[in-house]
Formats: structure tokens, C-alpha cells, sequence
């Protein structure tokens, strides 16, 4: 467990640019690290070298983000389109096709150290989409797997009720996390309509505040989301103010 600390820090409502330059910057503190054991210890173990795990909370301002194996088409409005309504829009180097962030959803970016969980890609994909799973299911709603398509989901199974409510798109280099899940909690779902969210097409999206009839406090969600993130992943979760 001394390895598995994860260091939390919420970060309010921010801008996407801004969030992803701090991803990278915690990112590259820890590929240092590594390289510079790699150079001088080149046998050590990598779970006893001194990366960090974080896990920022934030909201975004109004975005739509392409992952890297999206298509441009998945946007269905012009770059005038997006300036007039209030939009930002920008490529990234996650996994995944297009998605869109806002106020009322809950963005987690877990930045950790896989070699000291377990270097396994698919596998952290699980835990995290079994940490929502578990967190929605806290407020009565049923979450589950979509074969085929990551993230979380509710009524997968029933043809034309399918409808995701948590996307996930990640990157690692040299086992090393960022990007993470998107939950609509009180999004505004209107705001879905101009993409084909995760390039999935004929699906519907969900919030929380849709299945259950009211919005709900985000610190109540976040609250619930760390402390299964804790039990999933076993690991020791501490709440930060950044320091």
C-alpha cells in the first residue's frame, strides 16, 4: 500500500488547455524519474521507484475534444459554429473518438504509475469503469459494460434504450496514466447533440440528474467515485490542496 498513495487534487471549473498542461507536467515528472533510475539502476524493480500517483477532479468550461482515433466528421459544427455558441474544441493524444465536457459533469485524471498496480492496460480500463459503476450505483442507478465499447452505460442490452453515461479515453507512456472518464452528473445532454459522441452512432447519452429526476451535489459523486477508487484499485486515497 506504500506505493499505491494517490494524491487528489480538485481543481474546480477550469479550461481544458489548462488541465491538460498539468496532466503533462505531473506526466513528465514521473517519466524522469524513470529514465534517470533506467540510466543509473537499469535492473531496479519499478515499483520501488518514487513516482507519484495523482488524481485531479475538475469541470471544464465548454469543449469538445478528439481523441486519436477520432474523425472529424463526428464534429457536426464549423469552426464559426463553435466560436458563436461558446465552444472550444481540441485534438488530444488520448485513446478514443469525440466527446464533449462541461459544467455539471465530473472529469477524473487519474495520473498513475501502472507498474506499481499492474501493467495492463485493459485492465485499468476495468477498474476505472468499475469505479463508476459502483459510485452511480451509490445514488441508484444501475451501471454496466457495453461489450466492445469502454466506458459506462446503462440498458446496453436493450436495443434503442442504450444510453452511455461515463466516457473514458486515456494515454500511457512507459506505464504511466493521463486523460481518464467524463460523468454526466448534472451535464447539459443538449450539448451532445452537435457530435456523435464516442463516434457512436444511434446511442443515446445519460446523466445522473436524467435517471434519477434531480440534480445532484457534485461533492456527494466525488466523494462516492474516490472511495470506491480506493477499494478498486487498493490503494490509500489523500485529499490535497495542491501543495
Amino acid at each position: 500500500m506504500q506505493s499505491r498513495k494517490v494524491y487528489v487534487e480538485d481543481l474546480g471549473r477550469i479550461g481544458y488547455a489548462e488541465a491538460w498542461d498539468l496532466q503533462e507536467r505531473m506526466l513528465k515528472q514521473n517519466l524522469e524519474i524513470k529514465a534517470e533510475q533506467h540510466r543509473n539502476a537499469p535492473g531496479v524493480d519499478p515499483a520501488t521507484l518514487p513516482t507519484r500517483h495523482h488524481f485531479l477532479f475538475c469541470e471544464h468550461l465548454p469543449v469538445y475534444t478528439l481523441g486519436k482515433s477520432g474523425k472529424m466528421e463526428h464534429l457536426l459544427l464549423s469552426e464559426a459554429e463553435l466560436t458563436e455558441r461558446g465552444y472550444s474544441f481540441f485534438p488530444t493524444n488520448r485513446g478514443g473518438d469525440i466527446t464533449y465536457h462541461g459544467p455539471g459533469q465530473i472529469v477524473g485524471y487519474p495520473i498513475l504509475d501502472l507498474e506499481k498496480f499492474r501493467a495492463d492496460i485493459g485492465w485499468y480500463l476495468r477498474n476505472l469503469e468499475e469505479v463508476i459503476i459502483r459510485a452511480i450505483g451509490d445514488f441508484g442507478i444501475v451501471g454496466a459494460r457495453s461489450q466492445g465499447e469502454t466506458g459506462v452505460w446503462i440498458d446496453p442490452d436493450q436495443p434503442g434504450r442504450e444510453r452511455k453515461i461515463c466516457a473514458m479515453g486515456v494515454r500511457c507512456s512507459r506505464w504511466i496514466t493521463m486523460h481518464g472518464f467524463a460523468l454526466n452528473v448534472n451535464t447539459e445532454l443538449g450539448d451532445f447533440d452537435n457530435i456523435v459522441p464516442c463516434g457512436i452512432r444511434g446511442k443515446q447519452v445519460a446523466s445522473m440528474e436524467r435517471e434519477i429526476g434531480y440534480a445532484l451535489p457534485l461533492a456527494e459523486v466525488k466523494a462516492s467515485i474516490l472511495r470506491h477508487f480506493g477499494d478498486v484499485f487498493e490503494a490509500e486515497v489523500l485529499v490535497t490542496d495542491g501543495s
